[in-house]
C-alpha cells in the first residue's frame, strides 16, 4: 500500500527512471564490443542479450576510434541499467507495483505516440509560440532551427519531455492526482521558473479577460480534482472538467493550459479513451470560448466544442 507521504518520492523516482530509459534508448549499440576476424580483416560487433537469447550485431570494420566508442557506450549502458534497477528496487520498497497494461491502453498509448508531434505543435500554437509544424518537427528531432526565440524552443522541448513522461507505461498507471499535475507543471516550466510545480502564492491576471483567479488553496484543489475523477460520468467528460478546472484555477505561476491539456490526456489514455487537443485551426475559437467560460458568461459551449472538435478516439 502506497503511503500518502511517499507519493512525491515515487513520482520523482518514476521521472528519473523515464529519463534514464530515454537516455538508454539513445545508445545505438548497447552491448559488449567484440572483434571478429574474417579473411585477415577485423570487424566489430556488439554482443547483447535480448530476452533469453544472446545476439551479436555487426557494427563495422575495426578501428581504434570505433572500438573505444563502443567501450564507452557499453560502460554507459551498464551504468544506466544499474541506476534503473536501483530505482525499481526503491519503488518496490515504497509499495509501487508495475502492472500489466490492458491491450486497449497499450493501443491508446501507441495512438498517442503516433500523434505526439501534432499534439505538441497544437499546444505550442495554443500557447502563442511562433512556430511552424516543420520547425516543431526539427526541434523534436534535435535538429538545428533558425528564426525562433530560444524561449519558444524551450517551451516546445518542455512539452516534449512532459508528453514523453505521461506516455511511459509506469506513469500511465499512476493515478491522475495533484502530485502528477505538479510534476507536469515543473517540466513545463523548466528553464523559466525554479518552483514551477508549486501552487502559486502570488496573484495573476489573464490576458483579454476581466476574470481574476483567486489564490488557490491546496486542500481545495486536492478535493476538486478528486471530485472530478470520482464523478459518475464518461471519461471524456471528466477529462474536459479536469482541463477546464485546472485552466480556470490557474494553479501554478505559469504553464497552466499546457499542464492542464497533458494532465487531462493522462486520464484519458489511462482509461483507453483517446486524446484531447485543440487543433491549430480551432485555437482562436477555443480562446474565445475559454474567456466566456472564465467570466461565467457561457460555461457549456466550450464543453461541447472540446468534445466535438478536439477529442480523437482510437477507433
Amino acid at each position: 500500500m502506497i503511503q500518502p507521504n511517499d507519493v512525491t518520492e515515487i513520482m520523482s523516482l518514476i521521472q528519473q527512471k523515464v529519463d534514464l530509459e530515454a537516455r538508454l534508448r539513445l545508445i545505438p549499440y548497447p552491448g559488449s564490443p567484440e572483434i571478429k576476424t574474417s579473411h585477415n580483416r577485423e570487424y566489430l560487433y556488439v554482443r547483447s542479450r535480448v530476452g533469453s537469447r544472446n545476439t551479436s550485431t555487426y557494427v563495422g570494420p575495426y578501428s581504434d576510434d570505433l572500438y573505444q566508442m563502443l567501450v564507452r557506450d557499453n560502460r554507459e549502458c551498464r551504468r544506466l541499467k544499474k541506476e534503473i534497477r536501483a530505482i525499481r528496487s526503491r519503488l518496490a520498497i515504497l509499495g509501487y507495483q508495475e502492472n500489466e497494461l490492458s491491450p486497449e491502453i497499450i493501443q491508446n498509448l501507441d495512438f498517442a505516440r503516433a500523434h505526439i508531434k501534432e499534439s505538441i505543435y497544437d499546444q505550442a500554437v495554443l500557447e502563442g509560440v511562433a512556430t511552424t509544424f516543420p520547425q516543431t518537427e526539427d526541434i523534436l528531432e534535435n535538429r538545428a532551427v533558425s528564426g525562433m526565440k530560444a524561449s519558444d524552443i524551450q517551451k516546445i522541448l518542455n512539452l516534449k519531455h512532459a508528453w514523453e513522461f505521461i506516455l511511459d507505461p509506469d506513469v500511465i498507471q499512476f493515478p491522475s492526482t495533484l502530485s502528477l499535475l505538479s510534476v507536469l507543471a515543473t517540466m513545463i516550466n523548466e528553464g523559466f521558473y525554479i518552483n514551477g510545480g508549486e501552487i502559486r502564492s502570488v496573484p495573476v491576471s489573464i490576458h483579454g479577460s476581466a476574470y481574476i483567479p483567486p489564490l488557490p488553496i491546496k486542500s481545495v484543489v486536492l478535493e476538486s480534482i478528486s471530485e472530478i475523477i470520482e464523478a459518475e460520468k464518461p471519461v471524456i467528460e471528466k477529462a474536459i472538467d479536469l482541463l477546464l478546472y485546472c485552466m480556470k484555477t490557474q494553479i501554478f505561476i505559469d504553464g497552466n493550459k499546457r499542464a492542464a491539456v497533458i494532465f487531462a490526456n493522462h486520464l484519458l489514455i489511462s482509461q483507453a479513451s483517446g486524446l484531447l487537443t485543440v487543433p491549430e485551426e480551432k485555437v482562436n475559437r477555443f480562446k474565445t470560448l475559454l474567456i466566456e467560460y472564465y467570466e461565467g458568461r457561457d460555461t457549456e459551449s466550450i464543453r461541447s466544442f472540446l468534445k466535438e472538435y478536439c477529442w480523437q478516439t482510437v477507433d
